[in-house]
């Protein structure tokens, strides 16, 4: 047989017959499985896929809202916003990494090893941040940098900005780098000076570039409300000088004061030490955050003692003529012996405000009974809390009237077995001076309950009788109180070291002991030392409280010697900006002013 024969019988052998169809059925079965996939991709699948190649071409940017300001009663700016500009990176186009964080770093102030570490993780990344809300230097200078353009880029971000530093830093709080707020107003008014973020909806190629803003689908932002607050910068900077100066002289645990209108209950100054800037939120220590003046509780001491002294003539109990027995000094009331400073016989109700006599405040006590002593501590709003827009407030401490014996009728009326907040307490002495009205202090020119949804062109001023809670003296007790045991504890009571030449002032001091942590009992030592004044006596326009935290310092500690020097240099200043105040607010049309007061 040839070699030619030979191989046309090879090629139209079986095997080959069988490799042929098996190939053909082979590529048969993937184009019908090719085709099958097709299919299923065009139909089943169709919308996944659809959502998918969404999904990588479109991006969805956050447009952050811009918080609003917050200005004091003369427009003086306390808190504002600016933009500045923040560093991003795209680590997936860095190409040499170690060399990107190394320039980065030593330009922004950030650690060079932590930067590299974060641009290796996130590599297939996109977008992560370098550093936040730069200076314009710093910006300026990362510029000048010779990194590839397409590995980093600059986003407008808003800052929040207290151009007074550390001034009423405790009214106002901060805001976080997210524009959350903490503390203060910023925190309690949060979802008004925040606003509402938009956000926009692009749409990218495949390198990711943006090739359309899908407007329908974008939201614009919604920039947060500015806010007028009754704090007066001048006011509140005279405050802060005395507070420091307390700070020096005793060098207390702590200390705050307010300054009040008693009528209208507008805050015109609040201050609390320690303190802190908020411009520098990374620098303040753990105790300074807390304002004082509504979270510090107390037992009041003497400054108790008008309040018991009027509810005791509200109730016909007491006549201003009365004179009251003191036994020289020493009584025995129950199981104890109460005794005072000084002996005395017998004292006018004038003079046992004056002279403040735990036993002359004992015996009035005795005729009203524990049931109008303890409606006396409620009715001026004590074991409440005032309802300042504020957060942190406590409402102090009243047990309730069940637990109230007959050792409670001869403590509670000297200041002890109840504590109260600096703000509780001049908000009780306001009633005093306001002729007998509770008002809720307040640091907004309007209420927190009364937002407005739309921009004002207008504020409308306060009403004096808008946060009246309620009437618990009458006027004429009320005013003589004020006019007669107050102004006598100035001139020639406890008081003495507030007396100011030109001012008619009364006011009325309190030394309280602190409970002894390691004895259970009072301290001999660590006192809370605190003094509440108004001026002038005949119609009073602001009230002044000073609260000092345990001094330390050499001396005598008392509310006479602490806090008296201090409140009365405050209430001098608080008067003289008072008679200037021009109490209408002209603000340009332009400005959204979204509270007003009811």
């Amino acid at each position: 047989m040839s070699q030619s024969q030979f191989a046309e019988q090879r090629d139209d052998s079986p095997v080959r017959r069988w490799r042929v169809n098996g190939v053909t059925l082979l590529m048969l079965m993937a184009w019908t499985a090719l085709i099958g996939r097709l299919i299923h991709l065009q139909g089943a699948q169709h919308a996944l896929m659809h959502e998918r190649v969404d999904r990588q071409s479109t991006y969805t940017e956050t447009l952050r809202a811009r918080p609003g300001e917050i200005v004091d009663r003369n427009g003086h700016v306390l808190a504002m916003t600016v933009t500045r500009n923040s560093i991003f990176a795209v680590p997936s186009r860095i190409e040499d990494p170690r060399q990107f964080a190394w320039q980065a770093a030593s330009v922004v102030g950030v650690d060079a090893d932590t930067l590299l570490d974060r641009v290796r993780r996130s590599s297939d990344k996109h977008f992560i941040w370098i550093k936040r809300r730069v200076s314009d230097d710093v910006a300026a200078e990362f510029r000048e940098l010779a990194l590839p353009e397409r590995t980093w880029g600059f986003r407008r971000e808003y800052l929040r900005q207290y151009p007074q530093g550390s001034i009423a830093a405790h009214v106002l709080g901060m805001r976080d780098i997210d524009n959350e707020g903490h503390g203060g107003l910023e925190q309690s008014l949060n979802n008004h000076i925040h606003g509402e973020d938009g956000h926009r909806v692009m749409t990218r190629d495949a390198r990711g570039v943006v090739m359309e803003v899908e407007a329908s689908a974008s939201k614009t932002p919604k920039h947060g409300q500015s806010v007028i607050c009754t704090i007066d910068l001048l006011t509140q900077l005279a405050v802060e000088r005395q507070l420091d100066d307390i700070m020096y002289r005793w060098n207390p645990v702590g200390a705050c004061a307010v300054v009040m209108e008693p009528r209208s209950g507008q805050i015109l100054a609040m201050a609390s030490r320690p303190d802190f800037d908020p411009n520098t939120p990374a620098q303040v220590g753990q105790d300074a955050w807390r304002n004082l003046a509504v979270s510090a509780v107390f037992e009041p001491g003497s400054t108790f003692k008008p309040f018991v002294v009027g509810w005791a003539l509200q109730q016909k109990a007491l006549a201003q003529q009365d004179m009251i027995q003191c036994f020289n000094g020493a009584y025995r009331m129950g199981g104890r012996i109460l005794h005072d400073h000084h002996g005395y016989v017998s004292l006018s109700v004038e003079d046992v405000l004056v002279k403040s006599s735990n036993i002359g405040m004992a015996r009035i006590a005795e005729r009203i009974g524990l049931q109008q002593l303890y409606e006396c501590t409620v009715a001026f709003g004590f074991g409440r809390r005032t309802g300042i827009e504020l957060p942190g407030e406590v409402p102090g401490l009243v047990r309730e009237r069940s637990k109230w014996d007959d050792y409670s009728l001869g403590s509670i009326p000297m200041g002890q077995e109840l504590a109260v907040t600096p703000l509780q307490l001049i908000a009780a002495h306001a009633a005093l001076a306001n002729g007998g009205q509770l008002v809720r202090p307040h640091l907004l020119l309007a209420s927190a309950d009364h937002i407005m949804p739309t921009p004002l062109s207008s504020v409308e001023t306060v009403d004096a009788t808008a946060s009246v809670e309620s009437s618990i003296l009458d006027r004429q007790i009320a005013d003589w109180i004020v006019r007669h045991p107050m102004k006598g504890v100035v001139e020639n009571g406890t008081g003495r070291s507030a007396r100011t030449p030109g001012l008619n002032i009364f006011g009325k001091t309190g030394t309280a002991q602190k409970v002894d942590p390691e004895h259970g009992g009072y301290s001999d030592s660590q006192h809370i030392c605190s003094f509440v004044c108004g001026a002038p006596a005949t119609n009073p326009e602001v009230l002044v409280l000073v609260m000092v935290d345990e001094p330390t310092s050499s001396g005598s500690h008392y509310g006479g010697t602490v806090a008296a020097p201090g409140a009365a240099s405050i209430l001098a200043h608080s008067i003289e900006r008072v008679r200037r105040l021009d109490h209408s607010i002209t603000i340009r049309p332009e400005e959204d002013l979204p509270i007003r007061l009811r």
